[in-house]
């Protein structure tokens, strides 16, 4: 077993502008250079659809226009109608100009389920302002995947679900992984969405590039939605008691 890592200061970052700045900047670079399986395709909102990269951009200047550290929530990869279209993870079109305000998506409405539950947590904790104040959500892989679907058309497709596909973008995903972490992030703790395969995948990550100190797995809000909708208060306050235990560590 590999040794433990001794513990990061909160906040370490590298390049110019603010948190938000190099969100955006990263955004714009993100291209995905591997082989994908026959018949799985990698959605790039930032460079697919303008709408995205602009409601994206609006969003994280509006949030993100400090130098705070933040901790890291990881899901999975985003879907076809959260942030593939609006460019911002667990966030529809409805959350994004409802919730947060922004305006700049013109592209079409769409309903995302997971959008519902996390911005029930964000109410919960305090509200958009004081979330993301402590906070930086994106997924293991920024980038979503569809495949064809039975009926066809395409439907949503987990990096997970397929080996090869795993395979194929691991090492997309860690690189990815290391640009995120510089642009402020506190390591001490990651929150993984997702008890089965995508927190075994992150762990499996962090014991061999050891990222964090430790990684918090949680039920992932589809799940939660999909599942065990009678039971979303009882979730709910398991996520906000989750995030205020990690931002009460010293130093946050």
């Amino acid at each position: 077993m590999p040794p433990h890592r001794p513990t990061r200061q909160p906040g370490r970052k590298r390049g110019a502008g603010t948190f938000g700045e190099r969100v955006i900047a990263f955004n714009r670079s993100l291209a995905l250079d591997a082989r994908l399986p026959d018949g799985i395709r990698a959605m790039n909102p930032f460079r697919e659809d303008d709408d995205a990269l602009a409601a994206s951009s609006a969003f994280y200047r509006k949030y993100y226009n400090d130098d705070r550290p933040r901790r890291l929530i990881l899901g999975i990869n985003p879907g076809r109608f959260g942030g593939g279209l609006t460019g911002v993870p667990f966030t529809d079109p409805k959350r994004l100009r409802d919730r947060c305000g922004i305006d700049a998506y013109r592209g079409p409405d769409a309903h995302e389920p997971s959008s519902v539950f996390v911005y029930e947590v964000i109410r919960r904790y305090g509200g958009e302002e004081a979330f993301y104040r402590d906070f930086y959500i994106n997924s293991i892989s920024p980038l979503g995947f569809t495949a064809p679907g039975k009926r066809g058309g395409e439907v949503n497709c987990n990096y997970y679900d397929r080996r090869d596909l795993a395979e194929a973008v691991t090492p997309f995903m860690v690189d990815c992984l290391r640009r995120q972490i510089a642009f402020g992030i506190d390591t001490r703790a990651c929150i993984c969405l997702g008890l089965g395969k995508n927190a075994r995948f992150v762990e499996k990550l962090n014991a061999a590039h050891h990222f964090f100190d430790r990684v918090i797995p949680l039920e992932h809000p589809r799940y939660i939605i999909q599942y065990k909708s009678k039971s979303l208060d009882a979730y709910a306050d398991k996520y906000v008691t989750a995030l205020r235990e990690v931002t009460c560590e010293k130093g946050i």
